[in-house]
């Protein structure tokens, strides 16, 4: 009597929950949005895929605390915020400026000349957002990197939308007014 072995190139791979699949699409659908997010705060492209893997992996380990499909959004990047902050705690207030990821944001038909001064804009624009106060500077990212809309914003933060739209209107304007200082001088 012979025995047949499957090998793991005959066996047949397991079929992938529907649970897992639905966590899959939901990971192609926001991981750039929460890389952008991650990105946009600590400045590292390395050090972001590595807490933006964490977030996921957090999120997948405690989808059952989710209350509803429609929160997922907003769960998320409360997880991704809270990671952020964590890391943060653990790293310091170090801000480092990742070259490649800079020059992955200047259009590549674009003059050196023009982007050494995008470059520079963008170097000063991010060390001054640095100045704000946390809560401004979430605010930022969550609107700009993550595209967020005010509402679920409100609701990552614990604020009102109202309050988001004051917020972020004022600090655009303390950072438009500080730039055309900076200009001017």
């Amino acid at each position: 009597m012979s025995t047949i072995l499957s090998t793991p190139a005959t066996a047949a791979a397991p079929a992938a929950s529907p649970a897992v699949a639905a966590f899959a699409e939901k990971y192609r659908d926001y991981f750039p949005r929460v890389f952008a997010f991650i990105y946009a705060r600590v400045g590292q492209s390395h050090l972001a895929e590595d807490l933006a893997a964490d977030v996921f992996e957090r999120a997948y380990r405690n989808l059952d605390s989710l209350r509803s499909d429609d929160a997922f959004s907003t769960w998320l990047f409360t997880i991704a915020r809270n990671a952020i902050i964590s890391s943060g705690r653990k790293r310091g207030r170090e801000t480092i400026v990742d070259p490649d990821v800079i020059r992955d944001l200047s259009p590549s038909e674009a003059s050196v000349e023009t982007q050494i001064l995008r470059n520079e804009e963008l170097k000063d624009l991010s060390e001054i957002v640095l100045t704000f106060p946390q809560r401004e500077q979430d605010i930022i990212s969550l609107k700009f990197d993550a595209e967020l809309p005010n509402a679920q914003i409100a609701e990552i933060m614990g604020l009102s939308e109202p309050n988001v739209r004051v917020i972020l209107f004022r600090t655009l304007r303390k950072l438009r007014d500080i730039m055309a200082e900076q200009r001017a001088r």
